[in-house]
């Protein structure tokens, strides 16, 4: 295996040597892309020998990092931070971003695994339930013939003994992946990944988050239409209203409030270096 850089700094170039264009919401800093230029980035840290984490952020990521101050630097330490909720993209085009588009979290984990079989990127599916990332790894290799999957484990729910997370770490770089796709659900995948950037060895850790439950069959996704119209909400509420009822039906209302503040200037939040309108 090459030797790997240094981690991907936050103002490092974005998308194939475009400058890092971002848009605040809140607080947590997001990048106004589109599918293409988040792979185009990832793609250019395994070129590069660089290493990067993606968080892939939504309006639950969003309310979470803004209540905790750790869990937004966390964010805004991202090597990527994509919008994966229509509110994000609706949010980057008031502020001037036309060109950023939805970068939802299971489309990309396909999309990148259709460039990891093209190209011979090997990757590691790390989270879910007790065997999700092995019937993740059957499921993808039969989608995408030629996908190299080097590893697949679930760690335990319960926090790991310094001696288990050590041993996963040696697991993980001793397997050589380009490409850690991680499922531990937000803000665990998030704070795992800033955690373990500079122990681990490979180019991207991606934060997928449902992906993993998504594309093993556990859990139906929302129809495309309710997608585009950001509607997946009620889609998932209606699944598991015991489980999302406070991420949806109390987060979705505070963020509306507190970004109708930030949007009036009544409620003021540091923002990116280059944010604003992009010139020309």
């Amino acid at each position: 295996m090459a030797p790997i850089g240094p981690p991907v700094p936050a103002e490092a170039m974005g998308t194939n040597g475009r400058s890092r264009e971002r848009f605040g919401v809140l607080g947590v800093w997001i990048d106004a892309v589109d599918p293409s230029r988040a792979q185009d980035a990832i793609e250019s840290w395994i070129a590069r020998r660089q290493r990067g984490y993606v968080c892939v952020s939504n309006v639950h990521s969003v309310m979470e990092a803004r209540r905790d101050e750790s869990l937004r630097a966390v964010f805004n330490a991202a090597g990527l931070a994509v919008p994966d909720g229509m509110p994000l993209v609706w949010v980057g085009r008031l502020r001037g971003r036309r060109e950023v588009r939805r970068v939802y979290g299971p489309d990309l984990t396909l999309q990148l695994c259709e460039r990891a079989a093209r190209r011979g990127y090997t990757c590691f599916f790390y989270g879910g339930g007790p065997g999700v990332p092995e019937r993740l790894a059957e499921a993808l290799s039969r989608r995408f013939p030629g996908l190299r999957v080097v590893g697949a484990e679930a760690p335990p729910f319960r926090p790991l003994t310094t001696e288990e997370d050590e041993e996963a770490v040696r697991r993980i770089n001793a397997a050589a992946p380009d490409l850690v796709f991680v499922g531990l659900g937000c803000p665990k995948q998030e704070r795992w990944m800033a955690a373990h950037r500079g122990r681990l060895q490979a180019a991207a850790l991606v934060g997928v988050g449902a992906a993993f439950d998504f594309h093993t069959g556990r859990v139906s996704q929302a129809p495309r239409w309710m997608m585009r119209a950001g509607l997946e909400w009620l889609f998932r509420l209606g699944q598991e209203p015991q489980r999302l009822w406070r991420r949806y039906l109390v987060y979705n209302p505070l963020f509306v409030f507190h970004l109708t503040l930030e949007l009036l200037g009544l409620r003021r939040y540091p923002a990116p270096p280059d944010d604003g309108p992009r010139a020309g």
